[in-house]
């Protein structure tokens, strides 16, 4: 049986990337290492930050910290729509290794596709790059809808090994995912809960009853049925530890289907093509 530690995801460029981990956004800087810290000791293999989040020179604290090899820690992070552009996305990323403190980042991410400013494609061209200089192992996208997918694997040879986007049971993004399974790219998990709101949803606190599972298990393992990377937000370490339980137990198909009927489209953030 598979464990936070050893459950993990092919990437369409060879690697292999963790399919449950710790998101930070939000995060303080101050607060984040003791975070970082309780994760890797339940046996989270991949962290996920941002420059946005102001707290990558915490992850790093507590990279440099633990007796967890490197080599076993995937780490993630991504460059604000205002680094969009060739010479700006690599200047982000030496950033955002220097805050790190790594030689390398195993995943680099475009944080929005920001359409209208019409610049992505030239920071994909520069990801090329840092992939190509061994400063990134894997390189994806955020928020990207499956147009912005399409012009970037119609110009280039690097296909984005994951696309993060807002999924939750109210927000099942089905043709998306379906186009990501088409062309072998991770389908990752950003507000995995709906930034908690889920966990009040009757059906889903009655099927977590008849498993005898938190709310929040019953959706992260419902995402991981699905083949749906997940990157759980928790400041409570006891939750951190919690959200690592689930591979004890299996949903059944007709409560998978239960759960995925929930949706209705619903966002708790922007639509990617609003935000500029």
């Amino acid at each position: 049986m598979d464990d936070v530690s050893s459950s993990r995801m092919a990437l369409p460029d060879g690697n292999t990337m963790p399919s449950l981990g710790l998101g930070v956004y939000k995060v303080p800087n101050d607060d984040v290492a003791p975070l970082v810290h309780e994760a890797l000791r339940a046996g989270y293999r991949l962290i996920d930050t941002a420059s946005m989040y102001g707290n990558e020179e915490g992850v790093g604290d507590a990279l440099l910290a633990t007796d967890v090899p490197r080599e076993e820690i995937t780490v993630a992070t991504k460059f604000w729509m205002d680094d969009l552009g060739y010479e700006k996305t690599l200047a982000a990323a030496k950033r955002s290794l220097a805050a790190l403190r790594l030689e390398y980042l195993d995943l680099y991410l475009i944080h929005w596709p920001a359409p209208q400013r019409d610049l992505y494609m030239e920071s994909w061209r520069a990801m090329e790059k840092l992939k190509d200089d061994g400063l990134v192992r894997s390189i994806g996208v955020c928020n990207f809808h499956a147009e912005h997918l399409e012009r970037v694997m119609d110009n280039s040879d690097k296909i984005p090994v994951i696309n993060q986007v807002e999924l939750h049971p109210w927000l099942t993004q089905e043709p998306l995912k379906a186009f990501h399974d088409r062309h072998g790219i991770v389908t990752q998990a950003w507000s995995p809960l709906a930034r908690g709101q889920i966990l009040e949803d009757s059906t889903v606190v009655s099927l977590a009853s008849e498993y005898g599972v938190s709310v929040a298990q019953l959706v992260i393992r419902w995402h991981l049925q699905r083949g749906v990377s997940v990157i759980p937000k928790s400041l409570s370490p006891a939750r951190i530890r919690s959200n690592a339980e689930v591979f004890g137990f299996h949903v059944e198909a007709e409560h998978m289907a239960v759960i995925t009927a929930l949706n209705r489209d619903y966002r708790t953030g922007v639509d990617p093509n609003d935000r500029n």
